[in-house]
């Protein structure tokens, strides 16, 4: 027996299909509908009927085997046998990141695939994967931001059954797993919950349209399901924590916020489960109060990330000033950043023509990401490229090593680590040809903020932008990619074994720094990471006392008295004796 239950508080009758029949279902106070049915059981599939239309998905459904538009089946989650009992994650202070997308990450492009490579990321060192979305989205290949059945993993991936056998696998090998949601807007194309309840709102809007009713009537309903989604994937799948994605976009006027609630929640059930649990915002709004505890006026959440430390790293060393990057480009931002976090802290940004942020007062570089490239970042260039294709090996040594020897937690997007050279470009499979030409034109319109030519934009929709995305594993078996392969695993190595490069003080970090010559170095403890972004050869101070060097980019790398003999694009890691 099965004990159907469905929030839908717009349609006066609601029914449940399951094999061809229907069933009349009871109302509930409050915009509930039950029915228990002695056939129904795991496997069964289903779907619920409105006022005669229908049937559609079950808004929770935790399996759609037929994509968006299909019915609902059962799972039994309880029925999988997990080995992870023992497991415990690495704190966020001693963390390495590692995004994935699963399509992408392998040719077959699922979780059973996935799972052949984790072995290389054991061997990398990094210490928690984070997954980009899962939850189904209309047809076979997209980012993922798009996804309308949010207890659903994607079938084309695997299904439940496959993702509870990744995180199990993950696991297995020692590697914390986390989970990029959307809970900002939903897909278009196979989103039925406004048939069902008051799930969206025109009281606010989003760059995707409605935005999603956490404030309005009806809206405690609508923040339940999205808190119970949080839980489902925490408690269910086995998720060590989620990446929030653009909270920036999560329109509350509460006293009580969203955010703050769902912080709340997954505070409990860490508790209940014993084990810990993490939430991760993005949001280009620069507020530390996302991060602040509840006594202090804040959210609560855990970690942050921070673009900021990005985009003053690219603008140095491509040169790029287009967009957002106008906002930086100077050696000074770059050490700003390594110390602050935020280079826009109440600072005023010329790009946004107002004064952005405030001061992260309080907060260590633990709450904090580092990074050099993410999906974003690549897949929203009209090419999709990599650093890999901006700059030289030189300067990809540099970005990896201030970003896994800063104060913060690093991480890396998937083949980062050997300087793929397959691009990561925006890709999707819209079965609507009046969705699929509103995403063309959205692309192009995104481009134009940048002085991109449209014409340079991959067609989304074609197969062979998703093939081209896909990575080429072979090149790890010849140069420059194994070389980057091995620099990024000996820098991971020395950040977990040098306690100084695990001190996440921010005022700890000190900074010299000559924009002229353009280089920098950033002290921490006995280490000093010495780079420098420049095509002629340098002498670059550095503090009394002899210098040993840990790590470095080219041989030519001397230590003299007082100083270091840098050739152009290079960077050392030196300790003082």
């Amino acid at each position: 027996m099965h004990r159907f239950r469905v929030w839908a508080p717009l349609p006066r009758q609601v029914e449940v299909q399951v094999a061809e029949r229907r069933w009349p279902m009871q109302s509930e106070p409050g915009g509930w509908w039950i029915a228990a049915l002695e056939s129904a059981g795991p496997g069964s599939d289903y779907g619920f009927v409105l006022d005669g239309d229908g049937p559609f998905p079950d808004p929770r459904s935790a399996c759609q085997p037929n994509g968006v538009h299909g019915l609902s089946r059962l799972v039994d989650h309880a029925a999988f046998h997990w080995t992870d009992s023992d497991f415990q994650p690495a704190p966020l202070s001693a963390a390495v990141l590692y995004e994935l997308h699963v399509g992408t990450f392998t040719p077959a492009g699922t979780f059973a695939a996935a799972i052949e490579k984790l072995d290389h990321l054991v061997r990398l060192g990094v210490t928690h994967v984070e997954l980009m979305p899962v939850a189904e989205f209309p047809g076979n290949r997209g980012w993922g931001y798009d996804g309308v059945d949010l207890f659903a993993p994607h079938h084309a991936y695997g299904g439940p059954e496959g993702l509870k056998r990744l995180v199990d696998a993950c696991r297995a090998r020692g590697l914390a797993v986390l989970l990029d949601v959307v809970y900002n807007h939903l897909g278009p194309s196979g989103n039925y919950l406004g048939k069902f309840g008051p799930y969206f709102t025109r009281r606010h809007s989003t760059p995707w349209g409605e935005a999603v009713n956490f404030d309005g009537p009806h809206s405690d309903e609508v923040r339940r399901y999205f808190c119970d989604n949080a839980r489902m994937w925490l408690r269910d799948y086995h998720f060590d924590g989620q990446r929030l994605d653009a909270v920036d976009a999560i329109l509350d006027t509460n006293a009580f916020p969203f955010l703050e609630q769902l912080a709340a929640e997954v505070r409990q059930l860490a508790a209940e489960l014993g084990r810990q649990l993490m939430l991760i915002p993005e949001s280009d709004h620069n507020d530390p109060r996302l991060l602040w505890p509840p006594e202090r006026g804040g959210f609560g959440l855990d970690a942050q990330w921070s673009d900021d430390f990005h985009h003053a790293l690219h603008a140095l060393l491509t040169g790029e000033r287009a967009g957002y990057y106008a906002d930086f480009g100077t050696v000074a931002d770059l050490a700003k950043a390594l110390r602050n976090a935020y280079v826009y802290d109440g600072r005023y940004s010329g790009y946004r023509q107002r004064r952005r942020g405030r001061p992260p007062v309080g907060l260590g570089g633990h709450r904090f990401l580092a990074y050099a490239q993410t999906h974003d970042q690549v897949g929203n260039r009209p090419q999709g490229e990599r650093l890999s294709q901006l700059v030289n090996t030189g300067r990809l040594k540099i970005a990896a090593a201030l970003a896994l020897t800063s104060p913060f937690v690093p991480m890396l997007f998937q083949g980062e680590e050997w300087g793929a050279s397959t691009p990561f470009q925006y890709f999707a499979a819209h079965p609507d040809h009046g969705l699929a030409k509103a995403v063309r034109k959205g692309r192009r319109q995104e481009s134009a903020a940048f002085g991109w030519k449209s014409d340079d934009i991959p067609d989304p929709q074609a197969p062979e932008t998703f093939l081209r995305s896909r990575l080429n594993w072979d090149e790890l078996s010849r140069e420059p990619h194994a070389g980057l392969f091995e620099w990024h695993r000996q820098l991971i190595a020395l950040r977990q074994h040098e306690p100084a490069l695990l001190d996440d003080r921010l005022e700890a970090v000190q900074t010299r720094l000559d924009e002229s010559a353009r280089w920098l170095a950033v002290e921490r403890g006995p280490i000093t990471v010495v780079c420098l972004v420049s095509e002629h050869t340098q002498r670059v101070p550095v503090r009394a006392g002899e210098q040993v060097i840990l790590l470095a980019s080219d041989h030519s790398i001397q230590v003299e008295s007082g100083s270091v003999m840098m050739p152009p694009d290079s960077v050392a890691i030196l300790r003082t004796r």
